[in-house]
Order: C-alpha cells, then structure tokens, then sequence
C-alpha cells in the first residue's frame, strides 16, 4: 500500500495525461474537470461480494422482468402491486416503447447500483441507474496505472481481477446484435464521458461513432465505414433518450440519429440500454423494488433500500411532514447529486417552503432516513482522513447476469458532505474484491 502512496502525484499525472475528465455544465458552459483519484483502495472481502453478488442479480433481475411487463401485459399494474397513476407520470416511461420487446427482452444490459455501507456492515440500496450508467472506466483505467507503479503489491495480495470489463460488456453487445458490427455512440467530445465513451470502444473493439457517422436506410442503421456502409447490429449509445432520434423525440436534436427507433421497433438493431427504460429507475419507483423481487422471484431482498417514504401515500406524505428536519428529500427527476436536500440543513423558512411544495407535488419527491454510511480512509495531503463513500456496482445482463468484481467507489472531498457524485466535487478510489 504504501508504494502506491508513494506513487499518488505520479498516478494522476498519467491520468490526466491520457485524459481521464468528466465534464460537467455551469453557468452555460463545458466545463472539463480532472476526476482526482485517491490511492487508499475499498477493500471487499469474498464474503461480503458473494452477498452482494447474489443481491445485485436479483435486483437487477426483477428490475428488467418490471420494464418488460410495463412495456407489455402491465400485470404489475393491473394487480395494484405498482400504482397505475404512479408508474405512468413518471418522465421516464415512453409510451412509442409499449408493446415491443427488445431483443432476447433484455432491457437493461449495463446497470450501475449505487450502495452505501453502514457503520454496522450493512449494504443498502440508493439507487439504480438503467438509463446510462457511466464510471466503469476510472477503476479499469486507474487499476492499470496502479498495476504498472507497483506490480508487487498485486502480486502480494489476492485480489480479483478486473481487467475483464471490456470482454463482458462486448460479450453483453454480442448477445443481443442483430447483425453487423457493434458501436458505442457518443454524442461527441463536449459529453461529460467522453473519455468514457472512447476508452471502453477500445477495450470492446467496437467502432466510436458519432451522429454524422450513423445514418438509417430500409428500417437499417448503417455505419460510413472507410470501404462504405456497414451494416450495424447493436448500439451501446451514450445519448440520452430525449435526444436520440429526432423523429421520435426532440425534433431540433442534432446529436441523435434519424430513424434508429424505426429500425430499433422493426428488430433490425439492439439499444442498450434500452429507450424507456427511466420507467424503472425513477427514484419513485426505487420505493417499489422490493415489492418487485416479491412479485416476480418470490423472493425476500437480499439486499434493501434505505428506510424510504413516498409522499403518494397519505400516511408516508404525513409522516414526512413532520419530520422534515430529520430526513433527506429528493427529486424524483433530478440526479448527479442535485435535487437531494437535507432537512437537517435548512433554515424554518426553507423547510415550510418545502413541506408546501411536498404537499402539492407528492409525485415529485421521495424522503429518506439519513444512513449515517461508513467513513473510508483517504490521503489528504500527507494524512490519512475520513470521508463518506458510496459505491457504484456495475451490473451486466447478457447470455446472464454478471457483476464485475470492482467498482466505482466515490467519495466527499468534505469532511461534513454526505453527496459524492463527481459533479458536486466528489472524487475516486479503486474498488479491490478479495478473491479468497
């Protein structure tokens, strides 16, 4: 451990040389950031990954069994297991997505959990992201860096490998392509992954296509290959929904490609992940998930959701408002770290201005208990300091469900801060799971 302290400058350095950034909008423009990495890794213990191996299956199991009846029978719905009026209000279902099925019915091929740990070594579910998920590149990236500073240290402990990301994820691809090559689509330059986008076309030996590159003909996506067009079987896009076809959606989008969703409907290229799927991880439909796992796998949760109350309901919107103080409240629709708000930080005048906007946009909000989460060791300057940190698991769903023995472990660059999203000036960490 102490070589890779040893090499901490060193390893950011190479970092930001091969420009390893996220890009973030303030004020009305780009910003391009560093993503600082600390040298301290997450340790996991095999024990501890198996529980959370088993939990993340299930989850992400039930989850793609959900979009799948929502966007087709809807008997969730029609037993009263998910609220009609709740599932459809959300901005993340699609209705031109109702009655089709993607191929192999595999909706979410990348999902990216997000879980803290208590004091007391319990997992717990904050999120699911099933739209874009992004971050498995940091770890891969800074695993590699590390290795090559201090080989020993990897020879001298057992940890599981992760070099194998790019082999899942074009295994994933490959699983559901249709015919032709495979392309991870990127928005460009200015997206705040970009380097994401281009490093991952690397390891996956998929073609880096923009919206220029991509054009639709007879129901087909195509790809301007050097020698000409190139049938395309599969997209992992990095776009949005609203922005990716403008001839189903936002009609001044110029990053999208006309007519994908012609050809996506008429079965003749896979998405991943799937158009519509914010349906199921709207952080409203977070409070169902376990009722998910109940209903489809007639199972109990192995791993939970944080004591959650959603004002929909009259006695949780009660419960809410009188304890405002004492809960964290987030928008349904926001995310990056926005929209969370902790009632313990916020003046009485803040706190009635919210209680009224709870009360009369129920649908719009969630409230949580605060889990006092597990401090990580971190180097700050020359000293070993505590921060909160939360993890992000990557999920991925092809011929099975795999979880990637790594991670994104995230955490505050402030002592006080409970939100460690890049965005809001969180930083990094590799993410080691103990093989033995």
């Amino acid at each position: 451990m102490q070589e890779l302290i040893a090499h901490w400058d060193s390893i950011n350095r190479q970092l930001a040389r091969y420009g390893v950034k996220f890009g973030i909008y303030k004020n009305g423009s780009f910003q391009e950031r560093l993503f600082p990495f600390d040298p301290l890794p997450r340790i996991i213990t095999a024990e501890e990954f198996a529980t959370l191996d088993k939990g993340l299956v299930q989850r992400v199991t039930a989850l793609n069994l959900f979009l799948r009846d929502l966007y087709g029978d809807k008997k969730i719905i029609r037993e009263g297991v998910v609220p009609e009026d709740f599932a459809f209000a959300g901005s993340g279902y699609l209705p031109v997505c109702d009655g089709f099925t993607p191929p192999k019915g595999i909706y979410s091929h990348i999902s990216g959990i997000d879980l803290v740990q208590g004091k007391n070594g319990g997992w717990f579910i904050l999120e699911d992201n099933l739209r874009i998920p992004s971050g498995a590149s940091y770890p891969l990236i800074a695993r590699e860096l590390c290795r090559r500073c201090s080989p020993a240290t990897f020879r001298s402990n057992d940890i599981a490998d992760n070099r194998q990301y790019g082999s899942l994820l074009r295994g994933v691809m490959d699983n559901v392509n249709t015919g032709g090559i495979n392309v991870i689509f990127t928005p460009g330059r200015y997206n705040a992954a970009y380097f994401e986008h281009s490093y991952l076309a690397e390891q996956t030996g998929a073609v880096l296509a923009e919206s220029g590159d991509l054009f639709v003909e007879n129901n087909k996506v195509y790809y301007r290959g050097q020698q000409g067009p190139e049938l395309v079987g599969a997209i992992y896009r990095r776009i949005s929904d609203e922005y990716l076809d403008p001839t189903t959606f936002l009609p001044e989008s110029l990053i999208g490609i006309p007519g994908v969703m012609g050809a996506y409907r008429a079965g003749n290229v896979a998405l991943l992940n799937a158009p519509g799927n914010g349906a199921a991880d709207d952080k409203g439909i977070y409070y169902f998930v376990p009722k998910m796992i109940r209903y489809y796998l007639g199972e109990e949760p192995i791993l939970h959701n944080a004591p959650t109350y959603l004002p929909f309901y009259e006695k949780d919107r009660s419960y809410v408002l009188a304890n405002l103080e004492k809960l964290v409240v987030k928008d349904v629709a926001e995310a990056g770290g926005y929209g969370v708000v902790f009632g313990r930080d916020l003046t009485k005048e803040n706190l009635v201005d919210l209680a009224d906007l709870i009360q009369h946009e129920p649908r719009r909000f969630i409230a949580q208990e605060v889990i006092d989460f597990k401090d990580l060791p971190i180097m700050e300057n020359s000293e070993e300091v505590p921060r909160k940190a939360d993890l992000r698991a990557f999920v991925l769903t092809g011929a099975k469900t795999t979880v990637w023995p790594s991670g994104l472990t995230r955490f505050s660059r402030d002592a006080d801060s409970f939100v460690v999203n890049s965005s809001q000036g969180g930083r990094f960490k590799d993410t080691w799971v103990l093989s033995h």
